[in-house]
């Protein structure tokens, strides 16, 4: 069997690399060819391209890189077509995704949806052309087959496989030492995004926001910044604005670990994304950002392109505004950095917090990997 994979971006990488190793315990045999990241390398992926390629987000700024994207497209539409596989997965990354699915099913290949845009939230005439692009939607999140079959387009709740990774309890301390942070500290985790576009738009705030944090804590307190970054450009950036502001705080920047570095937080400044989910699957407070280029700001407010009260996943899941969000010109320093210190504020309500995620993680956690590759075989079989 060979399975065609498209994975943008790190949080991509992480969802193939777990899906291929449930259809490797299934179909030991199996290939897999298409775009990844090191994750789906190491496990045999044959890479046409890299999933940084495709790490980028909004809509006026897609358009520079329109040209570059086109010819990818075009490029791996030959490619996939010529390496015959069984079926096409596209994992996230929908805006190119679905147009390459949309191509090869016309060809006669099964094509799959691994990871559902939020055509509930925003844009939603897009349902109309899934149907058309996919044989099959995999939602990770379990409210949105609901809105797929409103629309007679086949999708089924697989579960998100984060759920499966984390554990129901994290152990802070653990977590710390493993950092080097002082058992005792007040410890702020700060994740400005995975692409260079979010960091550079959002990072600079977060750094202010951190200095603003840590200079209204109490005398005495020892107060250490963890900043998980992705790769050597990002961590360039965020170096640059975080000297900026000055942080008078300990600031450890690491390589990846953010989960780590969420479990040793006492509350988190994040960019919306799926590290939002990461953030609940480790119960901790949080406070989440969310800011597009100024063009597509307008034209989402302009048009009345979103449908749904909250952005973050957390929120959308609990169906409440009960973590706080900042959209655009709402992020402010001084804003963050305040609502940063209302969320630890009440240990009653932190504990509430965490017992609502972890209601929301079990319920999360139901082997999403081991479903997304059964649904996968079960579509292959007919």
């Amino acid at each position: 069997m060979k399975i065609a994979l498209v994975a943008g971006e790190a949080s991509g990488d992480t969802l193939g690399a777990a899906l291929m190793q449930a259809l490797l315990q299934r179909q030991p045999g199996a290939e897999f060819i298409g775009v990844g990241g090191p994750k789906m390398q190491a496990l045999g992926l044959v890479m046409l391209a890299h999933a940084e390629e495709l790490a980028v987000m909004g809509i006026t700024e897609v358009l520079a890189h329109l040209p570059r994207l086109l010819a990818l497209r075009s490029r791996l539409r030959r490619e996939l077509l010529a390496g015959k596989p069984d079926v096409f997965v596209g994992i996230d990354a929908p805006e190119f995704n679905l147009g390459l699915a949309r191509w090869l099913k016309r060809r006669g290949l099964k094509t799959v949806q691994y990871v559902s845009p939020q055509v509930w939230a925003w844009r939603q005439r897009r349902v109309k052309t899934m149907g058309q692009a996919v044989d099959r939607v995999l939602c990770l999140l379990p409210f949105e087959p609901d809105f797929y079959r409103a629309h007679h387009v086949q999708a089924e709740f697989v579960g998100h496989p984060l759920a499966d990774e984390i554990p129901l309890v994290i152990d802070r301390q653990v977590a710390r030492s493993a950092l080097g942070v002082p058992a005792t500290a007040m410890v702020l985790a700060v994740l400005p995004g995975s692409r260079i576009g979010e960091v550079s738009r959002l990072g600079a705030d977060f750094a202010a926001a951190a200095a603003q944090f840590v200079a209204a804590q109490a005398p005495g307190i020892r107060t250490v910044v963890v900043v998980p970054l992705v790769n050597d450009a990002i961590r360039g950036i965020f170096t640059e604005q975080a000297r900026a502001a000055d942080i008078a705080a300990e600031v450890r920047l690491l390589d990846g670990q953010a989960q780590r570095a969420l479990a040793a937080a006492d509350v988190v400044l994040v960019a919306s994304g799926t590290a939002t989910l990461e953030t609940l699957l480790c119960k901790r407070p949080m406070v989440v950002a969310y800011r597009l280029g100024a063009a597509t700001a307008f034209i989402l407010r302009r048009l009345g392109l979103v449908k749904v009260p909250y952005f973050s996943q957390p929120n959308l899941l609990l169906g409440e505004r009960r973590v706080p969000e900042f959209f655009q010109e709402q992020v402010q320093p001084a804003a963050l950095a305040a609502a940063l210190a209302q969320e630890i504020a009440d240990p009653a309500r932190v504990r509430d917090l965490e017992r609502r995620f972890l209601g929301q993680h079990e319920r999360l956690r139901c082997g999403g990997a081991e479903r997304a590759a059964a649904a996968i075989l079960n579509l292959l079989a007919g």
